[in-house]
């Protein structure tokens, strides 16, 4: 179509002008271009030019349309408290989980957009790949990066509308991470453990320089560098702290101890770039940037951004109904028989029947207080119920061990032992091992069963039997952890045992534990 009759087409296209911008296709792009490391679970997106974008999945261990994960971001600090002081948050993801009802996920894309990805989304022509184009799109605005996002999602939609993730049926977009996804993702989600969550930086085994771009001559060395060059972290994310600062949906908070300030600012920028000191790098790191630069809007050469791939949240009357279902049960605080209790059923039964407005309104208030009183209180013993569970499944990879080493010993001094006559002259210190491991084990073995059955007694069967998908999910996603899963199965099947029964058989749960890796 030559140049002349393509305007005319556009202008017939007014309502949908953006995809007018976008280039006629191109030859398709080799996967160097767009994804230098390969790797399993990666999600392609095609986008123009005959390009694509690389995704990663970030997995939430809940399902329910209103459950969200409890974690805390930011950091202990006094220099930097107003900016990154530690904080409760909580994510949830926007997609189903196929292979795990018990899980949901959003989508963070694996390396920072590139030149040459930029260049699809805005340029006339098409752009030529090459290497050199694989570095970060910077010195764009925010405004730039919400209107790249536009258009991608405008494309999607009318060449590729089957390749989005659906949820309940509805395609899901593109845009800029929160801050909480952002910040989940870049402390390595569920593939770490608490404490590594915690931490300032996750887990770098071959040290920050084969990881991340800092300033110095040991790294980045004043110079913007190509995506993918270094190892990913644990969700198989590249260059999310250094090379350049990553632009967020919301707008800039400062902090107010254990929440934001009530101020809304500019944009937010995260993760440090090529000219941020190794020292300062960091995943609590984050920084205001103004949208406006006198009369232009603001753009800087360490700025550059990452998309995210979510879900509109109420997507059908079926989900709506659903929601309000579960909005309704929120706060009403299940007992151990799973049954809720009614106190706030009362206050609403009493607000209900009063005439004068003002002390309804009052009670309606109460109840709502109480409500979320309830919710946290719920969601701190659901917490609880997942660290009993995740030691249960611990102590029962001891009693393996032990058990084992036992077993050895026994077999050891029977071998050599087991005669009257011509005893061999260490059996009295075999003996002595023996009778020591066996107490070992017995203590381990009371140990386990307190604290299996405690935690039965005070949590009960509804409320266990809720959180161990959710373990499987936390153990599971963690490759650290992820050998820790049969014995969490054979800690509840143990568990279930006692509170059908009521019978407390520890040796029959320490052979049970034995026989994991039979």
């Amino acid at each position: 179509m030559s140049s002349r009759n393509r305007r005319r087409l556009c202008a017939l296209l007014a309502p949908v002008a953006a995809l007018c911008l976008l280039p006629a296709q191109a030859a398709s792009w080799e996967e160097r271009h767009y994804n230098p490391m390969p790797a399993d679970g990666d999600m392609v997106l095609p986008m123009p030019c005959n390009g694509a974008m690389v995704f990663r999945k970030v997995y939430i261990p809940l399902s329910g349309p209103l459950d969200d994960y409890p974690i805390h971001i930011g950091q202990e600090t006094d220099e930097w408290g107003y900016m990154e002081q530690t904080r409760p948050a909580f994510i949830a993801g926007s997609f189903s989980s196929a292979d795990a009802a018990s899980s949901r996920y959003y989508l963070l894309a694996k390396y920072e957009m590139s030149q040459l990805q930029l260049k699809a989304l805005t340029d006339e022509q098409c752009p030529e790949p090459s290497t050199r184009l694989r570095l970060p799109a910077v010195s764009l605005s925010w405004h730039d990066a919400l209107q790249a996002a536009h258009t991608y999602n405008l494309w999607l939609r009318t060449h590729a509308a089957d390749a989005l993730p659906k949820e309940d049926g509805v395609s899901g977009f593109v845009r800029l991470p929160t801050e909480v996804e952002w910040e989940f993702a870049a402390r390595g989600g569920l593939a770490v453990g608490t404490a590594e969550f915690r931490d300032t930086r996750y887990p770098m085994p071959d040290g920050m320089q084969a990881h991340e771009w800092f300033a110095g001559s040991q790294s980045a060395n004043g110079q913007l560098q190509l995506a993918g060059l270094l190892q990913p972290n644990p969700l198989g994310l590249h260059d999310m702290l250094g090379n350049v600062d990553e632009m967020i949906f919301e707008p800039f908070r400062l902090n107010k101890l254990d929440r934001q300030h009530g101020q809304a600012g500019g944009y937010v920028v995260r993760g440090g770039n090529y000219l941020t000191a190794q020292g300062e790098i960091r995943t609590s790191l984050r920084a205001e940037r103004s949208y406006y630069d006198g009369a232009n809007s603001f753009t800087s050469r360490t700025t550059g951004l990452r998309l995210a791939v979510v879900s509109p949240t109420l997507t059908s009357r079926e989900r709506v109904a659903r929601i309000e279902s579960e909005w309704k049960k929120l706060g009403t605080l299940p007992g151990s028989d799973g049954k809720a209790t009614d106190t706030v059923q009362e206050l609403e039964n009493l607000a209900s029947g009063v005439q004068d407005q003002r002390l309804r309104e009052r009670l309606k208030s109460l109840e709502n207080e109480l409500r979320a009183s309830n919710q946290q209180q719920e969601e701190a013993r659901d917490q609880a119920i997942r660290a009993s569970l995740n030691l249960g499944a611990f102590l029962c990879t001891k009693m393996l061990d032990d058990g084992k080493y036992l077993d050895f010993l026994q077999r050891n001094y029977e071998l050599n032992c087991a005669g009257e006559d011509d005893q061999d002259p260490s059996c009295p210190m075999r003996q002595e091992k023996l009778n020591e491991q066996r107490d070992r084990l017995h203590k381990l073995s009371r140990y386990y069963a307190s604290s299996l059955v405690e935690a039965a007694s005070l949590y009960g069967h509804p409320l266990l039997s809720r959180q161990v998908p959710v373990m499987h999910e936390l153990i599971n996603r963690n490759r650290q952890l992820q050998e820790l899963g049969p014995y969490l199965q054979t800690h509840w099947s143990n568990q279930e045992t006692f509170l059908r029964t009521q019978k407390i058989d520890t040796q029959a749960w320490l052979s049970n534990c034995k026989a994991v890796l039979k």
